[in-house]
C-alpha cells in the first residue's frame, strides 16, 4: 500500500510520508466539517430539505476533492463555499424571489463556463500573473481573515454596539475560555515540534467540554443518510433568457473566481509549492478541480463548491500531496453515516486551529520589500480588505486596482502585464453595475 501511496503521490519528491499526509487530512477535515452541518442549514432557509443537503455537502465536498487529490495532486479540500450559499439562499432564492431549481442552473452554468476558462488556461493565467508582492498580501490577508473568523468562532471578539466588534467578558464565556486555552495548548505543541500539534489540541478541547457540557454528546453514532431524490438534478433552466438570471451567475461567477485564486495563491505561497517564477505548477488541474465540483455539486443539489481556506491547518502540519486531499475525501465520504459523532466537536475546539494557522500565513510578511510603496501599499491594502470586508475576493480586487494605479501613477507602467489591466476593467465594472 505505501508502494502505491508513493507511486499515485510521489511523498518523497514532496518531503512527506503517509502518516504526515493522513494526520494533515484529519487536521484539515476537523477545522472545516463544520461545513456538513452550516451549509444544510443555511440553504434549507430556501426551503430544501436540511437531510438530502447534508448529504449532497458531504457527496459534493468528497467528489471535488478527490479530483484534487488525483488530477492535481495538491493538499487542498474542497466544499460549498460559505458566503456563496448565503448569496444563493438570501439574495437569490429570498431576496430575488426566484426558485431554488434556478439558483442551481445558475451554479450549473457557472461550473461550465470555469471548465471552459481552465480548459483556454484563462484561469491559470490569472493565477500566475499576480506579482510577487500580491501573493504575499493575498496570504498574508487570508491568514488575518482566518484569524478573524477563529476569534469570532470561539466568541471572543463579539459584536458591539459602540465599536462594532469588542472582547467578550471572558468570566462568563467558557467556550472562549476553553479556546483560549487549545490555543496555547496548541502553540506549545507546534513549538515543542510535536507532530500533529493542532490535531491534538482539536481533540483534547472536544474532550474537555464534555464535563463542562460545551461537547454535546450525540445520541447515537451512525445514521443511514437520507435520499438526494428531492433534490438532485432539479435544475431548472426556463429562465435562462432573463437578465437577472445572468446577473447571478455573473456574481456566483465572480467571487467563487477570486476565492478560489486567492487560497490557491496564498495557501501556496505560505509553504513554497510555487515554483521559482512565482507559479503553481499544475494550476490547471486543480482550477479544473474546483470547476468540475462546481458542477457536480449543482446536480447533487447543493450551492458553488470552491477550495477551502481550512486547507491552510492541513498544510502546515506537514501536508504536501494528494494524499492529504484523498484523506478528507474519505472522512466526507463516511461523515454522510456518521454525522451524529461529527457533530460532537464544538467551535470552540476547530477555532483556535484558525487562528493559528492565520498566524502561520502572515509570516509571508518578512519577504515583502518594505521600500518600494509600489509593491508594500497593494500587499497591505489586500491584506487589510479581506476580513474588514469578509471576503477574499474583495481583498484581490482591491490590491490589484491599487497595484496597477500606483505603477502607473509613478511612470512604472512597463511593469505590468496585459493581464493585470483586463482584471481591473472587470474590477471596475463589477463595482459599478453589481
Amino acid at each position: 500500500m505505501d508502494s502505491w501511496f508513493e507511486r499515485q503521490f510521489k511523498l518523497a519528491e514532496n518531503g512527506t510520508s503517509v502518516r504526515t499526509e493522513l494526520l494533515a487530512g484529519l487536521t484539515t477535515f476537523m477545522t472545516m466539517a463544520y461545513i456538513i452541518f452550516v451549509n444544510p442549514g443555511i440553504l434549507s432557509a430556501t426551503g430544501m430539505p436540511f437531510g438530502p443537503l447534508l448529504v449532497a455537502t458531504c457527496l459534493g465536498s468528497a467528489f471535488a476533492t478527490l479530483l484534487m487529490a488525483f488530477l492535481a495532486n495538491y493538499p487542498f479540500a474542497l466544499a460549498p463555499g460559505m458566503g456563496l450559499n448565503a448569496f444563493f439562499a438570501f439574495a437569490v432564492v429570498i431576496g430575488m424571489k426566484l426558485p431554488w431549481q434556478v439558483a442551481l442552473a445558475a451554479v450549473f452554468i457557472e461550473g461550465v463556463i470555469f471548465i471552459v476558462l481552465t480548459l483556454t488556461k484563462v484561469r491559470e493565467g490569472v493565477v500566475n500573473s499576480m506579482p510577487k508582492s500580491l501573493k504575499i498580501g493575498i496570504s498574508a490577508g487570508i491568514g488575518l481573515f482566518i484569524t478573524f473568523i477563529g476569534l469570532q468562532s470561539a466568541t471572543i471578539i463579539v459584536n458591539n454596539d459602540a465599536v462594532l466588534l469588542g472582547l467578550t467578558p471572558l468570566r462568563a464565556n467558557l467556550p472562549a475560555l476553553l479556546s483560549l486555552a487549545g490555543l496555547i495548548l496548541m502553540v506549545v505543541l507546534e513549538a515543542r515540534k510535536i507532530t500533529g500539534g493542532i490535531l491534538i489540541g482539536i481533540i483534547v478541547i472536544t474532550i474537555a467540554g464534555i464535563p463542562l457540557g460545551i461537547t454535546k454528546m450525540p445520541e447515537g453514532v451512525v445514521s443511514m443518510p437520507p435520499s438526494l431524490s428531492p433534490i438532485f438534478f432539479k435544475m431548472d433552466f426556463s429562465l435562462i433568457a432573463k437578465p437577472e438570471f445572468w446577473v447571478v451567475v455573473f456574481t456566483f461567477f465572480f467571487v467563487d473566481f477570486f476565492d478560489t485564486v486567492g487560497t490557491l495563491i496564498g495557501v501556496s505561497n505560505r509553504v513554497n509549492m510555487l515554483d521559482e517564477k512565482g507559479r503553481l505548477p499544475r494550476a490547471s488541474q486543480a482550477l479544473m478541480s474546483d470547476a468540475v465540483g462546481t458542477v457536480a455539486g449543482a446536480v447533487l443539489g447543493t450551492s458553488t463548491v470552491t477550495t477551502f481556506v481550512e486547507s491552510a491547518s492541513g498544510v502546515e502540519q506537514g501536508g504536501r500531496t494528494g494524499l492529504t486531499a484523498l484523506t478528507v475525501a474519505v472522512l466526507f465520504l463516511l461523515a454522510a453515516f456518521f454525522s451524529p459523532l461529527i457533530s460532537i466537536v464544538p467551535a470552540c475546539a476547530t477555532a483556535p486551529a484558525l487562528i493559528m494557522v492565520g498566524g502561520y500565513m502572515m509570516m509571508g510578511f518578512k519577504d515583502l520589500n518594505y521600500g518600494d510603496w509600489t509593491e508594500f501599499f497593494p500587499a497591505i491594502i489586500a491584506f487589510f480588505m479581506m476580513p474588514f470586508s469578509y471576503s477574499i475576493a474583495t481583498g484581490i480586487e482591491f490590491g490589484i486596482v491599487s497595484y496597477v494605479l500606483l505603477k502607473l501613477l509613478t511612470g512604472r507602467g512597463k511593469e505590468l502585464n496585459c493581464l493585470m489591466y483586463v482584471l481591473v476593467v472587470l474590477f471596475v465594472l463589477n463595482w459599478a453595475f453589481l
